[in-house]
């Protein structure tokens, strides 16, 4: 437990697409640089790539033991590589420098991620604790996120836009240390290659290809997180139409990842005593029910409670889906199948945005109502396919209904 809050604390602070750099990156290309929008968007695209190939991650731990292990070695390597790629960030300032250095980064923190899913199944199937580890890391994860968020803006008020993003910098530089002390944390079996062990694994990875529950869930977890996103349509509403400040926009997060924290400890009291049906039933509830409340955003006051109500069903969200796609990896390909299906989730981010703003612009000319509706529909949509899947259960299968 301690293990999966320091790791996901460190990447809530470390991403470089969410974390304590995001902020300051932004607004230094913007100022400084003087980049436009699409330029900005269109680069920071990079650091998504190491995030949709974790399954690459997975698979060389699961199939390649360093020092006698599948795990540590290689986390205590992508955290070193994180602290150095930090630290030269703190030393560039020009974005042909600044944008590849942060890919390193974006490397390391994937890679760490990886490792730390594939612990999560392995010791979650073990222990029948697979919820409670899933809460346990996005609990922190969003914790982690919403200090980084306050101390970003605090660094642009009172430091220039160069000097924000060292700084920035230097404080995510020291953050993976605790990674690095915490692998000892890890009760890990020592591994070593050998030709049998091989042929298990690859029997393994290949029993993973051919798992009909498996590519069902992967299908779901797509569905699910497909419905057309209205991010983007959502800040131009609420810059031009709305007039809310940038300040005001950015602290909106803070309190979305309040709102994720406050559905960890609701899961922790109350919500993780439901069955996984249940579980993934409430959560399609309360995304269709907190995708359908942005109808009523019209102030400051509507638009902070509903980003708190937001973040607390996305929370419950999470657990549920992860949950299930944590149940579903076969035995010896954890590392590869879990990434596998975080990739899947990793995709459907940038196309569900990519399609609602299509939509946006080009079919229900700039207005965020009929986007709205249909994005609830299409969750809601995904009940429908919760009587046709297996949920595991002491070691079996069993089906939903």
């Amino acid at each position: 437990m301690w293990f999966f809050a320091i790791v996901y604390a460190v990447e809530g602070i470390g991403q470089a697409s969410s974390g304590i750099m995001w902020q300051p990156l932004s607004f230094w290309l913007k100022q400084t640089m003087h980049w436009d929008p699409v330029m900005v968007s269109t680069s920071v695209a990079i650091f998504d790539i190491p995030w949709v190939i974790k399954p690459l991650w997975g698979a060389i731990s699961d199939f390649v033991p360093l020092f006698g292990y599948r795990r540590r070695p290689y986390l205590v390597l992508a955290n070193i590589a994180a602290i150095l790629a930090f630290a030269w960030v703190g030393t560039l300032d020009t974005a042909t420098t600044v944008i590849p250095a942060l890919t390193v980064t974006a490397f390391a923190m994937a890679i760490s991620s990886t490792l730390c899913g594939a612990l999560l199944v392995e010791t979650g199937q073990a222990n029948n604790t697979s919820a409670t580890f899933v809460n346990q890391q996005w609990l922190w994860f969003n914790i982690a996120q919403m200090i980084a968020t306050l101390v970003a803006g605090y660094l642009i008020e009172v430091l220039s836009p160069v000097a924000a993003l060292h700084a920035a910098a230097g404080i995510a530089a020291i953050c993976p240390l605790a990674i690095i002390g915490g692998v000892w944390l890890i009760g890990e079996q020592r591994a070593r290659i050998d030709l049998e062990a091989l042929r298990e694994r690859l029997g393994a990875l290949v029993s993973a290809f051919r798992s009909r529950d498996l590519w069902f869930v992967a299908a779901f977890l797509f569905l699910y997180y497909f419905s057309p996103g209205f991010g983007t349509p959502l800040y131009f509403q609420m810059t031009d139409r709305l007039h809310f400040s940038q300040g005001f926009i950015g602290l909106l997060s803070s309190i979305g990842a309040a709102g994720w924290i406050i559905g960890g400890l609701l899961f922790r009291w109350r919500i993780h005593r439901l069955g996984r049906k249940a579980l993934l039933q409430l959560s399609i509830l309360g995304g269709v029910l907190s995708t359908l409340s942005y109808l009523l955003l019209s102030s400051e006051t509507s638009a902070v409670i509903i980003s708190l109500a937001g973040g607390l069903t996305s929370m419950i969200a999470m657990v549920a889906t992860m949950t299930l796609a944590v149940e579903s990896c076969p035995k010896g390909a954890e590392g590869f199948a879990f990434a596998a299906m975080m990739s899947i989730v990793n995709l459907t981010g940038p196309l569900a945005n990519t399609i609602g703003s299509a939509l946006y612009e080009h079919v229900f000319n700039e207005q965020l109502t009929p986007l709205i509706i249909v994005s609830a529909a299409a969750t809601g949509l995904v009940f429908f396919l919760i009587p046709l899947m297996v949920f595991r259960k002491g070691g079996t299968t069993v089906p939903a209904v």
